[in-house]
């Protein structure tokens, strides 16, 4: 086999994750929708039921990422962050003019489909940098994932922060912001996300720099969180307000010290790296594909061409061979994997009845007596951060060190989410934090464990696509779980109870309770998913883990 190397370029793939923190921030609109929620249902006078089918339309914006996942293999990111943009600005536009009654009354399926182009720009945006910088960090997969989707759980919050300090609590006004202030901030970002040289993770300030970012984002998650429940508990002078808000800012920032120091303290390199140099054949997980094609330089390819040709003529080796399990797969060829669909009802299920809760907080908070339901759009969103954050740095530990799947942690996810509804279906004040928090939690885990599994299964070469498939698990379960169960049980006790608006424990008890099974039966399959992998990861991560566990 002819070795292969990878020539790296003068960019360092710092810069491109820097840069991608703040578009992840940029994609957590989606996270939104409880805040301007009730100026639909008010300004527009909507019931129950289509304001739930609009909360099926956010999921479905946010998660349906075909177009993509296949643009991001045929693109360059900027272009995919640019066509995010615009549909940003276009569907919370619209929004913005109804809200407003700018324009005339629009007829309910228009606004259905504006806000799916609106929340689609999330998949525009998470899709072009996840896929980016997956291949920019092939042996840090798992610890990049949770950096980026935690980033994006953090835009939740810093959305509920602006909202509350900045804009007065007027949802056209969050709106007004959300079409103009997210492209703006794209575009700022777009340039210095691209491709570049995979890090060969043989760098150890790269442990160092991961450490930093995470810390810095839980600082920031922390701040954020604290400014929302102080807010809400005494009031602050809006001066400290804005204070603790420029904080936050210097903590987002924070990330893009990693490639300054880089720039001005550089380390010695070895030879292999003053030549721009690293040996793609060390790691199973670093062997180049055609997507890193601009990166990889063939030597000898006529004395290798020559040695299949004779190779094949003599029946040694096959012409097409199916790829196996942790190759590159083609989404045809995945499709015909037992493992891709066990992964997607765990996610379905997981995601599904963890996004059926978001999309109904406020409803599920004023039932139980509780005016103020920002506070558990914050709660939901900083804990939600807190799993797909430490889904990553701890998944990454175990993989490396014992070659466990990352899939058992999603299935411990699912056996605690069922903790969680059985606490929701409680319906107190008291049990409802708890069970926000654990449920933020473990939706968190769910998100961000299913994007380097997946590529580990199916490979990084087409995994844009193969993600894109994947989560389509949020939207598929909204409709299901959230629109078909959620809204119908509600309004079915509003009406019941001669209003529009449902109280008491009855209006989400039987949801919670299905639910709860829900997470059961996926659990269940998470057990057989994680048996059947099990040799996939042995053959990635054994030799690694093994010479771990020696030293």
């Amino acid at each position: 086999m002819p070795k292969q190397v990878i020539k790296s370029g003068s960019r360092p793939p710092w810069v491109g994750l820097s840069a991608a923190v703040w578009v992840e921030i940029a994609a957590g609109n989606a996270y939104n929708f409880p805040l301007y929620s009730h100026a639909l249902k008010s300004v527009l006078g909507y019931n129950q039921q289509q304001l739930t089918m609009l909360g099926v339309a956010n999921d479905v914006g946010e998660s349906v990422a075909l177009l993509p996942g296949y643009a991001c293999s045929k693109l360059q990111p900027w272009m995919v962050l640019f066509v995010g943009a615009c549909a940003c600005f276009f569907g919370y536009g619209l929004i913005w003019l109804s809200v407003t009654q700018t324009l005339p009354a629009l007829p309910f399926w228009l606004l259905w489909i504006a806000l799916i182009v609106a929340t689609n720009s999330n998949a525009w945006f998470g899709t072009a940098v996840l896929v980016t910088n997956m291949k920019n960090f092939p042996l840090s997969r798992g610890t990049v994932a949770g950096i980026l989707k935690g980033y994006a759980a953090i835009g939740g919050a810093v959305y509920t922060v602006i909202y509350n300090v900045f804009l007065d609590q007027s949802p056209p006004r969050l709106l007004l912001f959300l079409a103009l202030g997210i492209p703006v901030l794209c575009f700022a970002m777009m340039y210095l996300i691209r491709p570049c040289a995979p890090a060969s993770g043989e760098d150890s300030s790269e442990h160092v720099h991961f450490i930093f970012t995470q810390a810095m984002a839980v600082l920031a998650a922390v701040l954020v969180l604290t400014i929302t429940v102080v807010g809400h508990v005494v009031s602050v002078r809006r001066s400290v307000s804005y204070a603790l808000v420029g904080l936050v800012v210097v903590l987002l920032l924070s990330p893009l010290a990693i490639p300054v120091k880089m720039t001005f303290f550089r380390k010695k390199s070895t030879k292999k790296q003053e030549r721009g140099e690293i040996d793609a054949t060390t790691s199973p997980l670093l062997r180049p594909s055609s997507s890193l094609g601009s990166f990889i330089e063939m030597e000898d390819d006529d004395a290798s061409d020559v040695q299949t040709l004779l190779a094949e003529g003599g029946g040694t080796v096959e012409k097409e061979r199916r790829p196996r399990r942790g190759e590159d797969f083609r989404l045809r060829e995945a499709f015909v994997k037992a493992d891709f669909w066990l992964l997607w009802f765990v996610y379905f299920l997981g995601v599904g009845s963890g996004v059926t809760v978001l999309n109904n907080l406020a409803q599920v908070g004023i039932a139980v007596g509780i005016d103020n339901t920002t506070v558990l759009l914050c709660l939901f969103s900083f804990f939600n951060f807190v799993g797909r954050l430490s889904s990553g740095a701890i998944s990454e530990h175990f993989v490396k060190s014992r070659a466990m799947p990352r899939t058992v942690w999603m299935t411990l996810a699912q056996i605690l989410m069922v903790i969680a509804f059985v606490l929701y279906a409680l319906s107190s004040s008291a049990t409802l934090y708890p069970a926000t928090a654990l449920l933020g939690t473990c939706y968190g885990f769910q998100y961000s464990l299913m994007v380097p599994t997946a590529s580990e299964l199916f490979g990084l070469e087409h995994f844009g696509i193969i993600y894109s498939v994947m989560i389509l698990g949020n939207p598929v379960g909204a409709v299901f779980f959230s629109g078909l169960l959620a809204g119908h049980l509600y309004d079915a006790e509003a009406i019941r109870q001669g209003s529009s608006t449902c109280y008491g424990p009855e209006c989400f008890r039987l949801t919670f309770v299905i639910l709860a099974c829900v997470c059961g039966v996926a659990a269940i399959l998470g057990v057989v998913l994680t048996v059947r992998i099990r040799p996939v990861y042995r053959s990635l991560y054994g030799a690694r883990s093994s010479r771990l566990s020696q030293e």
